[in-house]
């Protein structure tokens, strides 16, 4: 679509720095939305992985804690269960990375998970809070990285449309606009010209 402006050398110059600059920003949208791409990509194999781990162990310790529970009352591996001194806190900072800011979470943790007498337990139960303590961190790091896979799906879209924007409107609107204005330039210099040679003859 034609822009709608003057034709005259001034608008053709300016539309000329207008249009090297799209074209220069189209090429580093395009290399953004690549790169995004390629690390987007990386972010989902490995969230894959991860959550088939963090599935897998979640599942051996339900089991284990489903074999505690048959061995043991519930009222009984609810109060020693209360018995632990762990804490855990989450801390966020946030990583610059392509015009985006990517929260990095932080676990800290502190003081024990079993303070209760192992002679009053099964093993099972044992196993099942070493298997939740160990799969914590898993679990901070796999939210961090679907939050990051979020945003970054987020930025990609952006990026796409506005790549499509210049690739597929202001750059085909400017080039048609400029061709135009040339044209009616020429137009306008051949009927100079020929206006002068009538001129001349006429003097002649």
């Amino acid at each position: 679509m034609r822009l709608n402006v003057s034709p005259n050398r001034m608008e053709v110059l300016r539309l000329r720095k207008r249009l090297l600059l799209a074209r220069r920003g189209h090429k580093l949208l395009r290399d953004k939305q690549e790169e995004l791409m390629r690390r987007f990509l990386e972010l989902v194999v490995e969230n894959k992985n991860l959550r088939d781990d963090v599935e897998e162990r979640l599942r051996k310790g339900y089991q284990n804690l489903l074999f505690a529970r048959a061995m043991m009352f519930a009222d009984t591996i609810e109060s020693l269960l209360s018995f632990t001194t762990r804490k855990a806190d989450v801390t966020v900072s946030l990583t610059p990375l392509m015009n985006l800011r990517l929260p990095q979470l932080h676990l800290s943790q502190e003081g024990e998970v079993s303070c209760y007498g192992f002679a009053e337990t099964s093993g099972e139960l044992d196993a099942a809070i070493s298997v939740f303590s160990e799969t914590l961190p898993l679990m901070v790091k796999l939210s961090q990285i679907e939050r990051w896979i979020e945003l970054m799906a987020q930025e990609i879209e952006t990026t796409r449309r506005r790549v499509n924007a210049l690739e597929y409107i202001l750059i085909p609107s400017l080039d048609e606009t400029i061709r135009y204005i040339t044209m009616k330039l020429s137009e306008r210099e051949r009927g100079d010209i020929t206006r002068l040679m009538k001129v001349k003859e006429i003097v002649r």
